[in-house]
């Protein structure tokens, strides 16, 4: 009787058991993804909740996350970057920039702003598809040459028309044959990671997890020729090591040759090459979280539970805007606690922005005022003006660096507010000379040269596609940061 009473008890057990053991995760009919297949809906078969968040990256961000770095809310604003800085519009007259300076939306519309764009903005041409389509390493290794210099509209043709608009891709970031994280931009970020004596074979999953991103969230140098046409693309990080990309050592390059001057800058006549997006490079340069072991994907594409599947998150974007859950895996606080942190850094940033560019937009209206005067016969030193130059250069492309990076110093806050700290001396070293020079000549100049460049900053700010502002053309522009009413008064 004892062993029927012990069997009796070991079988409800067992049912118990089977009862309460998890579902088998749901099995999804796998497809074989071809080597070149660009289209995410066929990824999407294998990883159907994968590719459900990146359809999520079409659609704006609940407005009010984020201060500064809206981009594209529910509001249906694209925001002006020349209203929230207006030293840009004059400080990049000559560039694109200063016709049509916008934030950036989600990957998902990495072609279709460019096309929004005013066409300054994609001048160069093709090489402007770089980290735009993902069929930008077949077009590179098929068309040469070509695929640098040819028109971007026209290059855009060489796409098949049903992806001509699509932005990101699968493929851009995965292997197709296991899915695993890959390197696709070996024309750029690959030739990058030889010149910083990288041995791949030791790449770690973590190192991984920041390199797909650093193929475009980088900054890059587009060589030109005596007719100012593209001959190839590059980073800028000779002379460097994986965690010490420094603005020091990117300036250097910048100044090495002649050819990496884009653009002809119209106050200064100077040629100057540009600083574009460096988030990479802020942030492995001995940041907190890069030191702490976080790489790029940990913060904006963290884990999270979808059923019974634990994934890495596809929509992609600011932790912000995503009511700061990546930061919740390591940090106790509550999310607003964490979201105040966020911003106190920002503001400081953005006070530091402002007033290294402000500085530098003093520099460049007396190196305006000294080229005028040496063109109407007066004598300006031209030893203590190379001097004055040199000590520009290296304020600006400071302030460019910092003003490009889209964590408005977040990525790196030490580090960002020393470098915009000394963008301000520079600027202010230049300034110093420069008055000598103009005094010396016998020139004239205004005591407060920054009230002067607000006084003119509605000829600076005309023609910058306003008619394109907005997500919706039916709504009409706002100007989200006052710069209208500031310059009314």
């Amino acid at each position: 009787m004892i062993y029927l009473r012990v069997f009796a008890i070991l079988s409800i057990c067992f049912l118990l058991l089977i009862g309460c053991k998890p579902q088998k995760a749901e099995q999804y009919k796998v497809t074989q993804i071809g080597e070149k297949e660009y289209e995410p809906a066929v990824w999407g078969q294998n990883f159907p909740v994968h590719y459900d968040m990146y359809k999520a990256s079409a659609e704006p961000t609940p407005a009010g996350k984020s201060k500064y770095k809206k981009g594209w809310d529910t509001d249906n604003v694209m925001y002006d970057k020349l209203s929230e800085f207006p030293f840009l519009a004059y400080i990049y007259q000559g560039l694109g920039f200063s016709i049509y300076y916008f934030e950036p939306r989600s990957h998902y519309y990495r072609v279709i702003d460019v096309l929004d764009a005013d066409p300054s903005r994609y001048k160069p041409g093709g090489v402007c598809l770089t980290c735009k389509t993902p069929y930008a390493p077949e077009l590179e290794a098929k068309h040469g040459l070509a695929y640098y210099q040819t028109p971007f509209r026209e290059a855009l043709n060489w796409i098949p028309e049903k992806h001509q608009k699509l932005g990101d891709s699968c493929t851009d970031c995965h292997n197709p044959k296991d899915a695993s994280l890959k390197i696709s931009r070996e024309f750029t970020l690959g030739k990058a990671l030889q010149t910083l004596g990288v041995d791949r074979n030791k790449l770690t999953v973590r190192d991984m997890r920041s390199l797909v991103c650093a193929q475009c969230h980088v900054t890059y140098v587009i060589p030109r020729d005596k007719d100012m046409k593209p001959t190839g693309i590059f980073f800028p990080w000779q002379g460097s090591k994986v965690g010490e990309i420094s603005i020091e050592n990117i300036i250097k390059v910048l100044k090495s040759d002649p050819s990496y001057g884009e653009w002809k800058q119209a106050p200064t006549g100077f040629k100057l090459a540009f600083i574009r997006h460096p988030e990479y490079e802020l942030f492995t340069y001995n940041s907190v979280h890069y030191n702490a072991g976080l790489s790029c994907s940990d913060c904006h594409m963290n884990f999270i539970k979808k059923g019974s599947y634990k994934v890495s998150q596809h929509h992609i974007m600011s932790p912000l805007k995503a009511d700061m859950k990546a930061c919740l895996q390591c940090h106790s606080q509550t999310p607003e606690w964490l979201k105040n942190q966020v911003i106190a850094i920002q503001d400081r940033t953005i006070s530091l922005i402002n007033r290294a560019g402000w500085q530098v937009a003093v520099t460049t209206k007396l190196f305006e005022i000294a080229n005028k005067a040496a063109e109407e016969g007066k004598k300006i030193d031209q030893k203590i003006y190379e001097k004055a130059k040199d000590f520009y250069l290296e304020a600006i492309y400071r302030l460019i660096f910092v003003v490009a990076e889209n964590s408005v110093g977040f990525h790196n806050p030490t580090e960002a507010m020393r470098i915009l700290a000394d963008s301000s001396a520079f600027a202010s070293k230049a300034e110093a000379l420069l008055r000598t020079a103009l005094q010396q000549a016998g020139v004239t100049v205004p005591v407060n040269v920054e009230e002067e460049i607000k006084k003119e900053l509605p000829k600076y700010q005309n023609n910058r596609g306003q008619k394109k502002l907005m997500a919706k053309p039916e709504q009409e522009f706002k100007d989200p940061f006052g710069v209208q009413a500031y310059i009314s008064k």
